[in-house]
């Protein structure tokens, strides 16, 4: 009867190993079964605001260097990842230009840290970049001639609305040209990412 006992608790003990070894292993990432993470962007915002203004350096200022200087505008943007797959994936770097009024390219964002996305979760990503009048400025006098005189605007009309409209979500912001790089075991998806704030 001891005899029987032990060999009982044994076979217990290692049909517990079995299992728990069973439930712990993960299924190995291969082009056959690594899906498309799917990204979504969440929300947006200005997470700090210092009005609209722009000094020229032939302005004395009060305290310190004359130059050519611009207010500041932080954006921060929230992406929501969603991993399906049954193993976590690695987001190795996400790129995207910030466009204004859908159609004026005013930066290009690079983050490269690294997120891991547990296996079947939804995780959030927050990447923050920020512009100023001045180089915005700079970036509409090389690129948006054209589109600033099919509008009839100035540059400097554009600035104004800007700097007063993303703020209060007024001027649509559309986040374009994006490229998000995830990784699995060696394999690697850079997808491709298009959003407009809401």
């Amino acid at each position: 009867m001891h005899k029987k006992l032990v060999l009982l608790t044994v076979m217990i003990f290692a049909l517990g190993v079995v299992f728990a070894s069973c439930a712990g292993m993960q299924v190995k990432p291969t082009a056959a079964n690594f899906k498309s993470p799917v990204i979504t962007l969440d929300s947006f915002e200005v997470p700090q605001y210092d009005g609209y203004w722009y000094i020229s350096s032939k302005v004395k200022p009060t305290k310190g260097d004359a130059g050519n200087r611009g207010a500041p505008l932080p954006m921060s943007f929230l992406f929501d990842i969603q991993n399906p797959n049954p193993f976590p994936v690695l987001l190795e770097g996400i790129k995207f230009t910030v466009a204004f009024d859908n159609d004026f390219q005013i930066v290009t964002v690079n983050n490269d840290d690294s997120y891991w996305i547990p296996a079947g979760k939804t995780d959030q990503v927050r990447v923050n970049t920020l512009i100023t009048t001045r180089s915005a400025l700079l970036s509409l006098l090389v690129t948006g001639g054209y589109k600033l005189k099919d509008r009839g605007w100035s540059p400097w009309k554009a600035l104004e609305r800007w700097w007063r409209g993303v703020p209060d979500y007024s001027v649509p912001v559309k986040v374009t040209e994006g490229a998000f790089t995830f990784k699995a075991d060696g394999l690697i998806k850079v997808l491709p990412f298009e959003g407009v704030v809401k």
